[in-house]
């Protein structure tokens, strides 16, 4: 049998040189969405599992396509649950996000879902991944990404905590949620909220190496640079909100354009 090199965790990597990983998600993940993102440069995939269709029999191709761009896919598990988990990485998952996380304890129990052993008790079995390779079991936890998301202000309390958790790659705030618990439902922009938000970001990002490194979702351009001076080395944005921006600038050129306009209409 011939070894054939798989293609190494592109957030992993980039994580590790000290770099920004950015990732994107939408609610299709198709395979063919993949390849698009994969064309343009992105590190990851975030396949949905929490608010989106995600399906086990497709996550075989959708981990194939971003493997041919050099991606990572993740996939987001709709919670703590170690069989989610298992079944994810098992068919081709590079890393597992868990939303809800609020302690230190849970961030543990989620690294040692992904992780086999001497570093946890991931299930063992020799999925997509492991073909063609011969130390898969041996070389698998340096391949892989663990992501917690922070949502609420018990989670933010114990920020620290949990990005000192070893082995967890990125401790998340999700901006959303996080509103949401703080009475600003559907408003993250909420001052308070946006002070909360960068305040935590700040604390994880200022422990240093040995840590997870702090994650947002940001999907405006204008927002990158002040949440990158936060310290922020993950970077989440949905293609949904993406695609949604391009149109709209798209049909206000046309519909703006003095060339559209009819006859006697004013400007």
């Amino acid at each position: 049998m011939t070894a054939v090199r798989r293609p190494p965790n592109a957030v992993k990597r980039r994580l590790s040189a000290g770099e920004v990983a950015v990732v994107t998600a939408g609610h299709s993940g198709s395979a063919d969405t993949i390849d698009l993102m994969g064309s343009l440069g992105l590190d990851g995939f975030w396949i949905e599992g929490e608010h989106g269709p995600l399906s086990w029999e497709r996550l075989g191709d959708q981990s194939r396509a971003a493997d041919l761009w050099g991606m990572s896919a993740l996939v987001r598990v709709s919670r703590l649950d170690a069989s989610l988990i298992v079944r994810a990485l098992s068919l081709g998952a590079h890393g597992i996000v868990v939303p809800g996380v609020r302690t230190a304890d849970e961030a543990r129990a989620i690294v040692r879902a992904v992780k086999f052993a001497p570093v946890g008790e991931r299930g063992v079995t020799l999925g997509r991944r492991s073909y063609g390779q011969p130390q898969f079991l041996h070389e698998e936890n340096a391949q892989t990404v663990v992501v917690v998301q922070l949502e609420d202000p018990e989670a933010l309390a114990n920020a620290e905590a949990i990005a000192a958790v070893e082995h967890l790659d990125v401790a998340m705030v999700a901006q959303n949620d996080l509103a949401q618990s703080m009475g600003h439902l559907g408003n993250p922009g909420h001052p308070e909220v946006q002070r909360a938000m960068a305040s935590t970001l700040s604390r994880i990002a200022a422990l240093g190496p040995g840590h997870a490194v702090a994650g947002a979702n940001i999907a405006r351009a204008a927002d990158v640079a002040a949440t990158l001076a936060l310290g922020v080395r993950f970077l989440y944005a949905s293609y949904d909100a993406w695609l949604g921006a391009a149109a709209r600038d798209y049909l206000g050129a046309v519909r703006n354009a003095p060339a559209a306009r009819k006859p006697g209409d004013k400007a």
